[in-house]
């Protein structure tokens, strides 16, 4: 289950095979339903966390409020404004969502507007009402007609095959290798030309900061993709671009997967453990592909046969040491759920806004502010001993003149 296998022509973006097509994800929930009925088990493997978290959950997706139909984008031009626009006018609407993201986070502030501008209700109050559906008891919110989306839709087992970065980096690496014989630029080619020709044909500008526009591996071959259709560029530095190329996708592959740890281990793992379902959620070590069958297949095959069978599972933490550890969130609460550890705060000595006490803390201890309160310091020594040394010196200079005038004989006396 990925996000982006809903684009077409796109199977090395998509990750998809062929003839792999994905309807909207809120298909899905229909499609999982329509399965059961049939008293089969349905399985969703993969891959974008916020899709998947949506379907285990009741009511709308994560962090998400579901919008009205038939609002046609054309209607709110300004979500086509730069950042710093649709932020003012953030601040104007909901200022509780302005100061709750980072300034240059356009998709966030951007997603804010959208919701107020759809929906007639600041974001923080549809995502406020969110909060308290979570919290009803499912006796309550049946009998009031509400869904407590922190309840699960469906008997729900969740394995996550987890390996450790020393293994996962390299594959990783040699995934985006793959990504490259399979066409890779091919399809950098073909989103160029058609955002070259739309932009031409319309007059309009593409929005490059979502969709299949931040795809991993688009934006970090356009300099590469430029070089290779330049008449001005050889080989020599021609190839430097796609070694430069390469590594940053790799880099932002790894950045990604790292990402989608933390939500599981800050979004998904606290959304399970408020349904009280944490004794569903089993990580299996896929380190070491040797030992597959046994660190992997076979516990997943026990724990699953005994799920379905009604019988007690094994406690998650007990099928190895890293399960243990990585099953316990990182912290035991979801930030988007607690406005009240909402701060934003600037940097006076850097600029650098950070938008949660976490980020801040990291900030502070970083080797680039470290750095910077230095050279500040440095700089403040120095006017202060360049001024002390100039007061110093205007004492001497009163001092040489007192004396000098007191070398001539006062005729007064």
């Amino acid at each position: 289950m990925d996000g982006f296998k809903v684009y077409r022509n796109c199977p090395v973006y998509g990750k998809s095979s062929p003839r792999s097509c994905w309807s909207k994800h809120c298909c899905l929930s229909y499609k999982i339903e329509e399965i059961r009925s049939r008293g089969k088990l349905p399985i969703l493997v993969g891959g974008t966390h916020y899709y998947t978290q949506s379907l285990l959950f009741r009511n709308a997706l994560s962090d998400e409020t579901t919008l009205e139909p038939g609002h046609d984008q054309n209607s709110f031009p300004i979500l086509d404004e730069p950042t710093d626009v649709i932020l003012a006018k953030l601040k104007e609407v909901d200022p509780v969502m302005a100061q709750r993201w980072h300034p240059n986070d356009r998709r966030k502030i951007r997603r804010s507007l959208e919701i107020f501008l759809k929906t007639g209700k600041p974001a923080s109050k549809v995502y406020d009402e969110q909060r308290v559906r979570k919290e009803l008891p499912p006796d309550i919110a049946c009998s009031t007609g509400e869904d407590g989306s922190s309840h699960m839709r469906f008997p729900t087992l969740v394995f996550w095959v987890h390996a450790n970065k020393e293994t996962l980096y390299p594959r990783l690496d040699g995934r985006v290798d793959k990504m490259l014989a399979r066409g890779l630029l091919r399809e950098v080619d073909a989103l160029t030309t058609f955002r070259r020709n739309f932009e031409g044909r319309t007059g309009a500008t593409v929005d490059q900061s979502r969709g299949v526009w931040v795809s991993i591996g688009y934006k970090q071959f356009l300099d590469y993709h430029h070089g290779a259709n330049a008449t001005d560029v050889n080989a020599a530095d021609l190839a430097k671009l796609k070694i430069a190329a390469t590594e940053k996708t790799q880099a932002a592959t790894r950045q990604y997967a790292n990402s989608q740890i933390k939500w599981i281990r800050i979004k998904l793992l606290n959304a399970i453990a408020g349904a009280g379902q944490t004794r569903n959620v089993f990580l299996l070590n896929g380190s070491d592909l040797s030992k597959w069958e046994e660190d992997v297949l076979d516990p997943a095959i026990s724990v699953a046969k005994r799920f379905l069978d009604g019988e007690e599972l094994p406690g998650p933490s007990s099928l190895s040491a890293v399960a243990a550890e990585m099953l316990t969130p990182k912290r035991e609460y979801d930030l988007s759920q607690r406005p009240d550890l909402w701060q934003k705060r600037t940097c006076e000595t850097c600029g650098t806004v950070s938008v949660t006490e976490n980020d801040w803390n990291r900030h502070v201890k970083s080797r680039g502010h470290r750095s910077a309160v230095g050279i500040v310091k440095k700089q403040k020594n120095t006017r202060d001993a360049t001024e002390k040394e100039r007061l110093t010196l205007q004492t001497d200079i009163v001092d040489v003149l007192e004396d000098y005038m007191h070398s001539f004989p006062d005729d007064n006396v």
